[in-house]
């Protein structure tokens, strides 16, 4: 009986001592497993601000061209208002006119030369055809300045959980208006197929094509050939596919290894932060996809932004 009490004691202490082994172990582990979780945050918090500082130096790249692309719209705006302004007198005497003739405060005779007299100053029929021409003209360049703000605007603001089902094709056409006044001088070919939506966050993808069109029209820089750029968008084997050919300087082997190191870059200094690529390839990563790169020196570049469909939400 001694013998079975020593056992049974024996082997209750050593129950509780891994009992108390397993609930120690398993304070480390949430301790651990918490302490992870605050670091993954910090990493993602991290990564959505490095994204932000490179979308932010991308849009000094585009000031000079936007600023330009503003100024047109800006000019025969201000051009237009300018003629509205001067019909403005013509017709505050017009709507006095008559006034005091509905008033009977003038005869018909004194009305009738009065108009006469108006006319010559301003034809009648020409400010009748002009008009609508001159407000049509200035609500157009209005839109435009606003379009384009709004694009810019579009891309600057932070948007890093900005995700929904959509069609990454908004994204590249958003991209490549942002970019029109860069692009002018180049032989832009674009084609859009039929996509599936996708689980994404356009804005960041407008990001990556701005990057990588800013990057094909530099690689086509102080060339005696015509920068031609081609985009194509299209669906294969559940992947979406963003090509974007140039037929630019090209690049080396020992480049395309390097390009997506941070700070790594072949412009002059103080040309380019070297985190481009770096952004790009952290923004396809977040979407589970790969850039495909296909380049020859002195021939051309085709970069490939491979996205996986995806019909829910990933972690």
């Amino acid at each position: 009986m001694d013998d079975f009490k020593q056992a049974y004691l024996l082997e209750k202490a050593a129950r509780e001592e891994a009992e108390q082994l397993l609930a120690d172990k398993s304070r480390i582990l949430v301790a651990v497993n918490s302490e992870l979780e605050q670091k993954v945050a910090d990493l993602e918090h991290h990564q959505a601000m490095f994204i932000q500082a490179e979308k932010m130096a991308t849009l000094g790249t585009l000031c000079a061209g936007v600023a330009h692309e503003i100024n047109n719209p800006l000019a025969y705006s201000m051009s237009n208002l300018d003629s509205l302004k001067s019909y403005c007198g013509f017709f505050s005497k017009l709507l006095k006119l008559c006034s005091e003739f509905s008033e009977n405060h003038i005869d018909k005779e004194a009305f009738h030369q009065q108009l006469v007299d108006l006319n010559q100053v301003h034809s009648f029929a020409f400010v009748a055809d002009d008009l609508p021409d001159l407000i049509d003209d200035t609500e157009q360049g209005l839109q435009r300045i606003s379009k384009i703000v709004s694009n810019l605007l579009n891309f600057s603001r932070p948007k890093s959980q900005d995700m929904q089902f959509a069609d990454m094709t908004d994204a590249v056409t958003s991209a490549v208006k942002l970019l029109t006044n860069q692009l002018r001088n180049c032989h832009l070919q674009s084609q859009y197929s039929p996509i599936s939506q996708s689980w994404c966050n356009l804005a960041a993808i407008s990001q990556v094509i701005v990057n990588l069109l800013i990057n094909a029209k530099q690689a086509c820089d102080n060339q005696d050939s015509q920068t031609k750029i081609t985009i194509n968008v299209y669906e294969l084997e559940q992947h979406i596919y963003i090509d974007i050919e140039d037929n630019g300087i090209g690049m080396s082997a020992e480049t395309i290894a390097k390009i997506y190191d941070p700070f790594f870059t072949t412009k002059p200094v103080g040309e380019g932060t070297g985190m481009g690529m770096t952004m790009v390839y952290a923004i396809v990563h977040e979407h589970k996809g790969r850039i495909d790169i296909q380049s020859s020196q002195g021939i051309g570049t085709r970069m490939s932004c491979v996205f996986p469909v995806l019909s829910q939400v990933t972690s």
